[in-house]
């Protein structure tokens, strides 16, 4: 994967500082350059207006005394507010305070006058305690101001955890060489608007494996790492790949509809919804382009021979029918996207879901979901949870939520960090299913269709906004898909 899009650890952001010092980059350099590039970050997005700089006693307070000398000298109004006591600075904070040349006042809720952009540079990614006293009453104060975080909002964790107390809130966080779990993971993805990546002159060479460990092991989803299959002149529909979905039962048929026309519009050739006999008239009432087929149709009901993935779970119930059905699905041998009632079916016999299901499979829990197939991951860090139940499933595993993880039995773990809120509405899960098992039957692989399933359902959500319902999500699969392809392919 491409590391420009690796997210890093605290620790990793020590060690690369370290790292560029050793390769001649000073760490004093680098604080100048990132208070400089804050103050640019703040100057792309705001007009010249009273500008309050809260310091902290640390390297995120000296980056913020560097910003504020810079948008002086760019001739914006800018005072500082200190947190502590300035003759306890030491080293590079120590000398950004005494190159500012304008008036030190103590960090205090009065300098917040109404109309003023709060810069917050009180704490950085390193933090591990709960804002308190004065610093917590600024956090409170920041609320409703414009603000712009340095490196992360205070008072919350550089690598996820949960803010455990008060925290600013950002519209803007601008931080430096890579993001942090903490810009992609909630809570704090909520806390930190728009992240703003900086190069800050950090060498190339610092950038490697940290501690003897590969680098980076996560990252943020993104179309990098997972070119999407293009159809060539001489291809037809069934080499465009064909997606079954098996079908719930009379009067629950609408969640594998959704399922079936997503795969359609992510590109899979040929779709068929496998259905049970009592719901074969009501799917054929509401489908046109996907094809419908009685389930005990083929040879013991199996999906049509040519299916090149399959989607099991949306509405299939969970009785003993719909278990015969399930694992009818686990030992066709074919790619699986599994969802819902499925995964509900597989908690209630793990290690025999585990021993069954194929490497080539996604899981798509949502919270609910996960907790009851990995109960005693129930209380891990999200990125661990994700990591460890795929090991243990032995297939991908897709974590539903606002901040959707990605995790494949090797140990890769992607964030993803597109969509909205507005996705949260009914049937837009069972649409996911179904472009990405549109994807796998295009000949992609399940950790990066999962990927692309996941980044693609979400900009869907983005582009669609507040209104949306689950059967708006498809059709506005093209267009992203015409941004994606390849400049011959597109038509203008």
């Amino acid at each position: 994967m491409n590391d420009a899009h690796g997210i890093i650890s605290v620790a990793d952001m020590r060690a690369i500082d370290a790292r560029s010092a050793a390769l001649g980059v000073s760490t004093r350099t680098l604080m100048e350059n990132a208070g400089a590039a804050v103050a640019a970050s703040v100057q792309r997005r705001w007009s010249p207006r009273p500008t309050v700089v809260l310091c902290g006693p640390g390297g995120n307070g000296g980056d913020g005394f560097v910003a504020a000398r810079k948008l002086a000298e760019a001739g914006w109004p800018a005072r500082v507010g200190f947190l502590g006591e300035r003759a306890a600075l030491e080293g590079d904070a120590k000398d950004a305070a005494s190159a500012w040349m304008g008036w030190v006042d103590p960090a205090d809720p009065v300098l917040l006058e109404p109309g003023a952009l709060v810069v917050d540079a009180l704490f950085g990614a390193g933090l591990s305690r709960p804002l308190d006293g004065q610093a917590a009453a600024l956090a409170a104060a920041a609320r409703g101001f414009d603000t712009l975080c340095v490196d992360v909002p205070s008072g919350i964790h550089g690598d996820g955890a949960a803010p455990t107390g008060p925290h600013f809130r950002a519209d803007v966080t601008a931080t430096f060489v890579r993001k942090k779990p903490a810009h992609l993971l909630e809570p704090g993805r909520s806390a930190c608007g728009f992240v703003d990546v900086l190069d800050i002159g950090t060498p190339d060479g610092a950038l490697g494996g940290v501690d003897g460990a590969a680098w980076p092991v996560l990252w943020e989803n993104h179309p990098d790492h997972w070119p999407l299959p293009w159809p060539g002149p001489e291809t037809h529909k069934y080499g465009r790949g064909h997606v079954a979905v098996i079908g719930g039962p009379a009067g629950r048929t609408g969640a594998a509809r959704l399922a079936a026309r997503a795969a359609l519009r992510a590109g899979a050739g040929v779709v068929t919804v496998v259905s049970p006999s009592d719901a074969l008239a009501e799917y054929a009432a509401h489908l046109t382009a996907v094809m419908v087929t009685l389930e005990d149709a083929g040879e013991e009901g199996a999906p049509p021979p040519r299916t090149n993935a399959v989607v099991i779970g949306p509405a299939l119930g969970v009785g003993a029918e719909a278990g015969r059905r399930f694992s009818r699905a686990l030992g066709l041998g074919k790619p699986l996207v599994i969802d819902a009632d499925a995964i509900t079916l597989a908690s209630e016999a793990p290690s025999a879901f585990f021993a069954a299901v194929p490497e080539e499979a996604v899981l798509t829990p949502h919270a609910g979901e996960f907790r009851r197939l990995f109960p005693d991951l129930e209380a891990a860090p999200r990125v661990d949870a994700v990591r460890r139940a795929a090991e243990r499933a032995g297939c991908v595993v897709l974590l539903k939520g606002a901040d959707t993880a990605i995790g494949a039995p090797d140990g890769r773990v992607v964030v993803n960090g597109t969509g909205l809120p507005f996705l949260a509405t009914a049937g837009s899960g069972d649409v996911l299913a179904g472009i990405i098992a549109g994807l796998m039957a295009q000949g992609m692989g399940a950790f990066g269709a999962a990927c692309a399933g996941a980044w693609l359902h979400g900009r869907a959500g983005e582009r669609l906004g507040p209104g949306l319902i689950a059967e708006d999500l498809p059709e506005t699969l093209p267009a992203i898909l015409n941004d994606l392809a390849p400049l011959h392919l597109r038509r203008r």
